[in-house]
């Protein structure tokens, strides 16, 4: 049975450098993620394919659902100290990361919170630093870092969006299992942007099947 760890998400502190953020190290338990891990497909495509452009095994799925579930939602707004009760939520998967990615950014404003939970077993490319986010002082230096999370071992970060959230990461080109939850703001912006993802997850579905 997936279990997440709740009471640890509930109970590490919020860091405030560079900006507010939660990070849980094996918030999906070690014994749930080489279950989920078994339930994932093979993903050798770049970008975020919304969770019903794939085939996930059972576990997989209901991880997919507890990431949407109240209980998920009503422990990080209790931590950052935000009503998300009618925030729409936009589930994404990235299975594979390329020379494109990591590049310095912030997340749209139309995106109220993110939530990223990596899915990989511990790898020499992650003890060399390779795709390992990192959490920045601005928008300029990769290396001008507050905090450097390694994308393994269940582990949930959990960040409010905001003008100056500036994140990234050093290359690293293969297999590297992330979900991504946005809890969105209910603007014409948000709705545009999850339009954009209904009609993207049926472009990923014709590339996967080819």
């Amino acid at each position: 049975m997936l279990t997440l760890d709740y009471d640890k998400l509930l109970n590490t502190p919020v860091a405030d450098d560079p900006f507010p953020h939660v990070v849980v190290p094996d918030f999906v338990p070690p014994a749930s993620l080489e279950a989920v891990l078994a339930d994932m497909p093979p993903l050798r495509k770049r970008g975020s394919f919304p969770v019903d452009a794939v085939r996930l095994g059972p576990n997989a799925a209901a991880l997919m659902q507890a990431m949407e579930a109240p209980a998920l939602r009503e422990a990080i707004a209790g931590r950052f100290g935000i009503d998300l009760h009618d925030a729409p939520t936009m589930v994404t998967l990235r299975g594979w990361t390329s020379e494109r990615d990591g590049r310095i950014h912030c997340d749209s404003l139309a995106k109220r919170v993110t939530v990223l939970l990596y899915l990989n077993r511990e790898t020499d490319a992650w003890a060399r630093r390779e795709g390992c986010l990192r959490l920045l002082r601005g928008p300029d230096d990769l290396e001008d870092f507050a905090l450097e999370v390694p994308p393994v071992n269940g582990t949930l970060l959990v960040f409010p969006n905001g003008p100056a959230t500036w994140h990234g990461h050093r290359p690293f080109v293969g297999p590297r299992y992330s979900v991504q939850l946005n809890y969105m703001t209910t603007d014409e912006k948000a709705r545009s942007e999850l339009r954009r993802h209904r009609i993207s997850a049926f472009v990923k579905r014709l590339t996967l099947a080819a």
